[in-house]
C-alpha cells in the first residue's frame, strides 16, 4: 500500500460506508424537517391547550406563516398572550398613570 491510495475504494466496506452515510443523510434531513415542523406547529398547540377562541385565526396564520415568516410571528403572540388580560393591564396601568399626575398636581398647590 502506498502513501498515495486510498482505502477501502472498490471494496464490499467501502459500499456499506457509502450505505451508512446515505442513511445518515436522510435520517438527518427528516429529523431537522419533522424538528420544524414541530416547532412550526407550536401556536397551534398552545391554542388547542388554551381552548383559544381564535383556534382558526392561529391556524390559518400557523400555515400561512411558512411562506411569510412573520405572519407566523403574529400566530405566536396571539396564542401566546391572553389579550383580555393584556388589555385589562394597559388599562389599568394608564389609569394608574394618570390618577398619580393628578394627585401630584393637587398636592403641589
Amino acid at each position: 500500500m502506498s502513501l498515495v491510495s486510498v482505502p477501502f475504494v472498490g471494496t464490499g466496506a467501502d459500499t456499506a460506508l457509502h450505505i451508512f452515510a446515505a442513511v445518515v443523510l436522510v435520517g438527518t434531513i427528516g429529523a431537522v424537517a419533522y424538528g420544524f415542523w414541530r416547532f412550526h406547529e407550536l401556536p397551534i398547540n398552545k391554542a388547542h391547550s388554551k381552548d383559544h377562541q381564535q383556534i382558526g385565526l392561529i391556524t390559518a396564520l400557523t400555515w400561512i406563516g411558512f411562506i411569510w415568516h412573520w405572519v407566523w410571528v403574529l400566530a405566536v403572540i396571539l396564542a401566546f398572550v391572553d389579550m383580555e388580560k393584556a388589555i385589562i393591564n394597559l388599562r389599568d396601568t394608564w389609569r394608574h398613570g394618570t390618577n398619580n399626575n393628578h394627585n401630584n398636581e393637587d398636592s403641589a398647590c
